[in-house]
């Protein structure tokens, strides 16, 4: 099942929903379950929910799963480009827009606000090695800067489409400083269309500019112990459509893969 929750957002004074689902079995049992945060929470369940009428097919997917999860999506402004600004957690131009970051203002929200309400009115299981941050596109590289700074809350990333070429360096950055548990797991994908540009002739799953950065970055990673998870979705869009192809890989690996 699917419910809302509405909570204070403090960055920008007004509210954000929450869209929860609760795995089948959730009412009629005692357990508790692992949970994964997720951006765009109103792209992930229901098409007429989603900003372009598609989404993830996450609630489809997980009812039929074997892995029972607790999935927090965290719905973002939908007032002009404040999006970019609250998902950002470095300084960057897309669309012409200067990006304000907030993203660290955005985790602190999750991690004092979110995670304690899930944690207090949902069987969770808290432990940073139950704890899962997803997104795409901006939700992407959010969640890829979440699970290096913030590796002690959170155990798993899925980073899809996250566009890991113009964000390499402060990624980069980050990760020198940081501490990294080695049982952190990290799905980054780029599609077809989202490969940067590339020389004629190039390949694009290994020669282009995401996927020399998502390369660079994975095997940082898996030097401090962590593993990863290089995908190339071929003929991949950037778009709900083609992540939605993606839940039977990232899912299995952060949860189910040995």
């Amino acid at each position: 099942m699917v419910f809302y929750h509405d909570l204070w957002y403090p960055p920008a004074g007004s509210t954000r929903r929450l869209h929860v689902y609760l795995p089948r079995g959730y009412d009629e049992s005692q357990e508790r379950y692992p949970v994964m945060y997720m951006f765009d929470g109103h792209n992930l369940f229901f098409d007429e929910h989603a900003t372009y009428g598609k989404c993830w097919g996450l609630k489809d997917y997980l009812d039929r799963w074997d892995k029972p999860l607790i999935v927090v999506g965290m719905e973002c402004s939908h007032d002009g480009q404040s999006r970019l600004d609250e998902y950002g957690p470095y300084e960057h131009t897309i669309v012409g827009h200067r990006i304000k970051p907030m993203g660290e203002e955005t985790f602190r929200w999750i991690i004092d606000e979110v995670k304690p309400w899930a944690d207090a009115n949902l069987r969770t299981w808290p432990h940073r090695e139950a704890t899962g941050i997803a997104g795409s596109s901006m939700g992407g590289i959010m969640s890829l800067y979440g699970v290096i700074v913030h590796n002690d809350v959170f155990g798993k990333a899925a980073c899809l489409a996250a566009g890991a070429h113009w964000y390499e360096r402060p990624v980069m950055r980050d990760l020198r400083a940081a501490t990294v548990n080695p049982d952190t797991r990290v799905y980054l994908s780029w599609g077809e269309d989202e490969k940067g540009r590339t020389r004629a002739g190039a390949n694009p799953a290994t020669e282009s500019p995401e996927a020399k950065a998502a390369a660079r970055i994975t095997a940082a990673l898996e030097a401090r112990g962590a593993r990863t998870m290089a995908y190339f979705q071929e003929g991949g869009r950037h778009c709900e459509a083609s992540w939605e192809q993606q839940n039977g890989l990232w899912l299995p690996f952060l949860w189910t893969q040995a």
